[in-house]
């Protein structure tokens, strides 16, 4: 009579992948990706973030970026507060890297120096909602991660749940809600995340501009809005943001050793709160709106950094 298996050998004959005592039948590589992605013949995202870091050096002429900025939605006329880009260059042209296709999100990566910075911009992002992997969502900031970045600021567009947050504020993440079921990482990483937006960074944003306040950010799939139930359910498990981005990239920065630095722009109060309906037009034109004050305060942080 033929032994019962167990789930991860079930797995390991499945994947055809070698068993290795003490892995359950899975075999992660070095840097903890398991060997599943090597059969499916796809680089390790360590790997590809590599040569895109390389390929970013090459044609920026910039050996390193120590600060890298994440544009999140309506926030990509903030860059031109932070300086004159020395180098263009388009995503599409980037090994590992896929153009954003939701509105508001140019798909360019330039080199801004700021300050004694050299400064990684990435103008746009990939969200899960638009069908793509984790991978793919997370692979610019990895690449930043590789091109040097110690800092990650991660900027979105996010509604407000808290009474005393107004359309057109910047709020600083302190902690975040993953509430989409996924991670980025694969492999026995174990990433402590108690620390997962840097006080150091957040305090020194508040020095910069005393009047930033802090929230929890709640990052949820997408692409609809909340409803005005899902709100409720929200502001008891204690979220003062939400949105549709971020976590995931945040989770990965933190992974790769960097720093990150939040920062949430409120473009509407989010479903059920002010009784209006909610568009992604509306979020753009708070962008446009708060374009000058979020570049210059970018700038300011950094030059503090």
């Amino acid at each position: 009579m033929r032994g019962r298996r167990t789930f991860s050998q079930y797995l390991t004959a499945r994947l055809r992948l070698p068993v290795v005592p003490g892995h359950g039948g899975f075999r992660p590589d070095a840097r903890g990706q398991l060997a599943s992605m090597a059969v499916s013949g796809q680089p390790d995202p360590e790997t590809l973030a590599r040569a895109a870091a390389q390929v970013i050096a090459q044609r920026s002429g910039v050996a390193e970026h120590d600060v890298a900025i994440v544009l999140g939605s309506g926030w990509a006329p903030a860059a031109a507060a932070l300086g004159s880009p020395s180098a263009v260059l388009p995503m599409a042209e980037l090994p590992g890297f896929t153009p954003p296709t939701a509105v508001g999100h140019s798909g360019q990566v330039c080199s801004v120096p700021v300050g004694a910075h050299r400064v990684l911009v990435l103008a746009g992002r990939l969200h899960p909602y638009e069908g793509y992997e984790l991978r793919h969502v997370v692979h610019p900031v990895r690449a930043a991660c590789a091109a040097g970045a110690r800092i990650i600021v991660l900027t979105n567009a996010a509604g407000a749940l808290r009474d005393d947050l107004e359309v057109g504020q910047p709020v600083l993440i302190s902690d975040h809600l993953n509430l989409t079921a996924r991670s980025p990482l694969v492999g026995p990483h174990f990433v402590d995340l108690v620390d997962a937006y840097a006080r150091r960074l957040r305090t020194l944003a508040r020095e910069t501009d005393p009047t930033l306040t802090e929230g929890v950010y709640a990052g949820l799939p997408g692409p609809h809005f909340e409803t005005p139930a899902e709100i409720r359910m929200l502001r008891l498990l204690g979220a003062d943001l939400v949105g549709m981005s971020t976590v995931h990239e945040t989770i990965a920065a933190r992974a790769a050793g960097a720093e990150v630095l939040g920062v949430s722009l409120v473009t509407n109060l989010a479903a059920g709160i002010s009784g209006q309906p909610l568009s992604h037009t509306e979020v753009l034109a708070v962008g446009a709106a708060s374009a000058a004050r979020m570049g210059s305060l970018l700038a300011d942080v950094i030059t503090r950094i």
